[in-house]
């Protein structure tokens, strides 16, 4: 890969997401501020992230991959979504707001496989390149997170009393128009499929690797996916609020320190695998969720500050041996003719059905924890979620019983 082609693709894995880091961090606070949202009113929000998981297979699967070069698509759908955002930016009521974040979610999701696309059609081999691009992509979530913080300021008291976050939106359309016309630019993706060739839906969705169902050991695996995102959807629309709420200085510039634990524990992968086996590395991922949120629950933003930061950090632990763990078994386990399949269908039931199920649950628990004055009960708001990580970490340890490493070859890390 030339030096020109590598510049272009991290400098669209940078900007893609910082446009996804530039508003969705703070999202939650901004609806409680400045458009007055209920708990449920947030969930429903949030689960637009959802719904685009489950559309987006259907607009790579049946339209990218058939008709047009990808990283037309990709220019396409990010200067409509910069439309969308300035829409947002203008909202002042839920149910104004509503329609267009859920349009922009299902238009959004489907750039996160193109991006994908775009870069591994340019690498001769993606298992030594890739990381390299990718990493990019993290820089430019936590490059939006300090701007927010230590730059504008949108998310001190102040600026979130005055509305500012609002602002977030008209950044992140921005870069949004910034990266459509920039994407017309990549190097050419052209279709993989002859669009006379007939594709199942069954494909499109990863349905051929339900097969893999059969296997006890994966179907436990499978349903502790759906379930550990339950939990994982109460940081997303919760993190951001409670450090506000709590008097934290800079919440979305301290909460980029996640991200870069991320890239850190990342390399710790292989280590765990090699030495203690996927079975293990899982059940540490599963346990970091529930440490981390009794972290949050006593916490505060005084003497015990340092809690919620340790809390904080330890989303690469949450991530990285969960999620990247688990696709790296989902892997292992498909085999060659189902690896495609196999990893849509654990993106379906994760981002999918998990996460709209826990943006459903976290918004209805953030009303019941609610009083009349608009206070929360940010303590049981986080225990509640700590106490279901902790459950599938349980069951987890005492059901799965899949002790074959030799399954989980060294190069797939």
């Amino acid at each position: 890969m030339n030096s020109t082609t590598r510049f272009k693709l991290s400098t669209m894995m940078f900007l893609e997401f910082f446009i996804w880091g530039a508003w969705f961090v703070t999202l939650g606070t901004f609806l409680g501020n400045n458009l007055k949202a209920t708990g449920a009113e947030t969930g429903a929000v949030f689960s637009t992230q959802s719904w685009g998981a489950i559309i987006a297979p259907f607009i790579v699967g049946l339209i990218a991959d058939r008709y047009f070069n990808a990283e037309r698509i990709l220019g396409v759908l990010h200067i409509i979504g910069a439309i969308l955002m300035y829409q947002m930016y203008n909202a002042t009521d839920i149910s104004i707001f509503y329609p267009y974040v859920l349009g922009y979610m299902i238009l959004f999701m489907p750039t996160l496989a193109l991006v994908n696309s775009v870069s591994f059609n340019q690498m001769k081999d993606p298992e030594k390149e890739f990381s390299s691009i990718r990493i990019w992509g993290t820089l430019g979530w936590i490059a939006a997170g300090l701007l927010i913080s230590y730059f504008f300021h949108w998310d001190s008291q102040e600026g979130t009393t005055a509305g500012l976050l609002k602002n977030t939106f008209l950044m992140a359309g921005i870069v949004s128009l910034a990266l459509g016309l920039f994407s017309f630019i990549l190097p050419k993706t052209p279709p993989k499929v002859s669009s006379d060739e007939k594709i199942k839906i069954s494909d499109v969705l990863g349905l051929d690797a339900l097969k893999l169902l059969k296997d006890r050991n994966f179907l436990i695996f499978f349903i502790s996916s759906i379930l550990i995102c339950i939990p994982l959807a109460f940081y997303y629309q919760n993190a951001n609020p409670f450090l506000s709420n709590i008097g934290m200085d800079n919440p979305t510039g301290k909460m980029t320190i996640g991200q870069a634990s991320e890239v850190i524990f990342l390399l710790f992968i292989p280590i765990f695998f090699k030495r203690f086996g996927f079975k293990m590395t899982i059940l540490v991922g599963m346990l970091a969720w529930a440490v981390r949120y009794a972290l949050f629950a006593y916490g505060n933003a005084g003497e015990l500050s340092f809690m919620l930061i340790l809390g904080i950090a330890l989303h690469g632990v949450c991530y990285d041996f969960f999620f990247v763990s688990g696709q790296i078994y989902t892997n292992s386990k498909a085999g060659e003719r189902f690896k495609s399949s196999a990893q849509g269908l654990i993106t379906l039931a994760t981002y999918g059905v998990g996460m709209l199920i826990g943006f459903a649950v976290a918004g209805k628990i953030s009303d019941v924890y609610k009083a009349t004055d608009g206070t929360m009960d940010w303590k049981m708001i986080w225990i509640i979620p700590a106490g279901i990580a902790l459950v599938v970490f349980i069951l987890f340890a005492l059901v799965f019983n899949d002790k074959t490493k030799s399954e989980i070859e060294p190069n797939s890390l």
